[in-house]
C-alpha cells in the first residue's frame, strides 16, 4: 500500500481487507460474523511488536465458524450455538495469531460442517464469485468465496470428505487438506481419528506454504499430531500419475473433459504422466459405515435433545449410524489400512497423483444436495464427493489448484496428492505446477 510504514503494515493491510468485506459481503454472504474492531485493535498489537514478526505478520485471515475464538461468536453454524463465544481460542488460531495473524471474522458453514452448500439457520447461502447465483460449495464455502473475491488472503478451513478442496475447486483457489496431525487437534475427542483435518485456503501455494510453516507441529495431547518433514528442492523430472475417478468415484462428463485438458497441460510442462491410480473398490463401504459412526458420536446428543433444531442433513447422517455395530466399524478400519497400505506402495513409484478436486461443477442455489450427475442417481447423497473423500480415508496431502481456464467461464481444480508426510515436497511440486504449467488463480469477475 503506497505510504505504508513498516510500524503500520498490519494496521493497512486489515483496515484494506475490512473495506473489501463490507464493499462485497453484503452480495457474497461470506462471513457470519466480522469482528472489524476487534481486527483494527489486534493489528495495532501486531504493528507494536513490528520488530519480531511471524510468518504471517499482519495477513489478514478468515477462520471457519465450526473452530473456536476466544472472544468473538462461534456458531458452529447452528441455531443452538447462535449466541456462543468461547474463552479460548481453539490452537490453530492460537498459532495465527502467534504467527502474526489478524482474525477479520468468522466464515459461513454448513451446520457442523454437514452439507452441500455453504448455509445455515443463520445464514448464506454463500454465493460465488463466479456467478453469484451459484454454490461456493460446502461446507469451507465462505473461506473459499472470501479468498476468491480478495476479501482476505488466507482462510482456515476443515475438510472431511472434502470440505476445503471442493470450494477451492468452485472458487479457483488453491488449498491444502495437510497430513492428518500436521496441525494438531488437541481437544477432539476421538483422538485417534484422522478423516477431519484443518486446512487453508489462499490464492497461491506460497501463502499456503507460509501457513502451514507458522502453525504445523506436535502437540503433547495430540496422539496424532507430528513434526513437518523437512525437504529439499524439487528439481528435475516430477514422476506424474493420473486419474479422473480412482476406477469408482462418479464424476461429471464436463468434469472428465477438463480434466484431461489439465492432465494435457501438465504433460505439455513435464512430460509423461502415467493413467493409474491405487486400487479403491472398498473406499464406498469404508467410508458409509465410518462417516455416519464418527458423526453419530459427536453430535447423536443433540439429535436427542433438541432433534427439531438440527438441519435436514445433520439430521440424516446421524440416522444413518442405526445398525453400524462394533464389527462393522472394526472390519471398516481393516480395510482402510489396507487401502492406506496400498496408496503408500504407489508413491514408491509416483511423486504425485493427479485427480478432479470435484466431481461436479458448481450447481445453482436452488439444488440443496447433488443427488445425480449427468442423470444417473447417486445412492446418496454424499457420494458426489466420492472423488475427495477416497483421498480423505488415506491420510495423504493434498494440494489443490485451479487448473488453466483456458475459454471455459467457471473454475476447475485439480488434487495434487502426495505420500502422507510429504506435505512441503507436495507444496513444491504444486509451485511448479503454478509456474511451468500456468496452474494459477485468477481474480473473478465479481464485483
Amino acid at each position: 500500500m503506497a505510504g505504508e510504514t513498516v510500524a503500520g503494515r498490519a494496521a493497512a493491510r486489515v483496515r484494506a481487507s475490512l473495506a473489501r468485506i463490507e464493499a462485497c459481503d453484503a452480495e457474497l454472504k461470506a462471513f457470519l460474523t466480522v469482528d472489524a474492531e476487534g481486527a483494527m485493535d489486534a493489528a495495532a498489537k501486531v504493528d507494536v511488536r513490528h520488530g519480531a514478526r511471524g510468518r504471517l505478520h499482519g495477513v489478514p485471515v478468515a477462520v471457519k465458524d465450526l473452530t473456536d475464538t476466544a472472544g468473538l461468536r462461534t456458531t458452529f453454524g447452528s441455531r443452538l450455538f447462535r449466541d456462543h463465544v468461547p474463552a479460548e481460542d481453539d490452537l490453530i488460531v492460537a498459532r495465527l495469531r502467534a504467527a502474526g495473524a489478524v482474525v477479520v471474522g468468522k466464515t459461513m458453514t454448513p451446520e457442523f460442517g454437514f452439507g452441500a452448500s455453504c448455509r445455515n439457520p443463520l445464514g448464506g447461502p454463500t454465493a460465488n464469485p463466479w456467478d453469484v447465483s451459484l454454490t461456493s460449495g460446502g461446507s469451507s464455502g465462505g473461506s473459499a468465496a472470501a479468498v476468491a473475491a480478495g476479501m482476505v488472503p488466507l482462510a482456515h478451513g476443515t475438510d472431511f470428505g472434502g470440505s476445503v478442496r471442493t470450494p477451492a475447486s468452485f472458487c479457483g483457489v488453491a488449498s491444502i487438506r495437510p497430513t492428518p496431525g500436521l496441525l494438531p487437534s488437541p481437544k477432539r475427542a476421538l483422538g485417534y481419528d484422522m478423516l477431519s483435518t484443518t486446512g487453508f485456503i489462499a490464492r497461491d501455494v506460497a501463502m499456503l506454504a507460509r501457513a502451514l510453516r507458522a502453525t504445523a507441529g506436535p502437540h503433547p495431547a495430540d496422539p496424532l499430531s507430528r513434526k513437518l518433514m523437512a525437504t529439499g528442492p524439487v528439481a528435475g523430472p516430477i514422476r506424474i500419475a493420473a486419474t479422473e475417478d480412482f476406477g469408482a468415484a462418479p464424476v461429471g462428463a464436463d468434469v472428465r473433459g477438463r480434466f484431461r485438458k489439465a492432465v494435457s497441460d501438465a504433460q505439455s510442462a513435464f512430460g509423461a504422466v502415467t493413467a493409474a491410480h491405487p486400487d479403491c473398490a472398498e473406499a464406498f463401504a469404508i467410508f458409509h459405515t465410518l462417516r455416519p459412526a464418527l458423526i453419530a458420536h459427536a453430535y447423536g446428543a443433540l439429535l436427542r435433545e433438541h432433534g427439531g433444531a438440527l438441519t435436514a442433513t445433520v439430521r440424516w447422517w446421524i440416522e444413518r449410524a442405526a445398525g453400524i455395530s462394533a464389527a462393522d466399524l472394526l472390519a471398516a478400519e481393516a480395510r482402510r489400512t489396507a487401502m492406506t497400505r496400498r496408496f503408500i506402495a504407489f508413491f514408491e513409484q509416483h511423486d504425485v497423483l493427479l485427480a478432479p478436486a470435484a466431481s461436479v461443477l458448481p450447481w445453482p442455489h436452488e439444488v440443496l444436495d447433488v443427488t445425480e450427475i449427468d442423470g444417473r442417481p447417486l445412492e446418496t447423497i454424499a457420494d458426489y464427493l466420492a472423488i475427495t473423500f477416497f483421498v480423505s480415508l488415506v491420510g495423504c496431502p493434498v494440494v489443490t489448484l485451479p487448473a488453466p481456464m483456458g475459454h471455459h467461464r467457471l473454475p476447475f481444480g485439480v488434487q495434487l496428492i502426495g505420500r502422507p508426510d510429504s506435505d512441503l515436497r507436495l507444496l513444491a511440486i504444486a509451485r511448479r505446477f503454478e509456474r511451468e504449467a500456468g496452474f494459477v488463480s485468477v481474480p473473478p469477475p465479481f464485483p
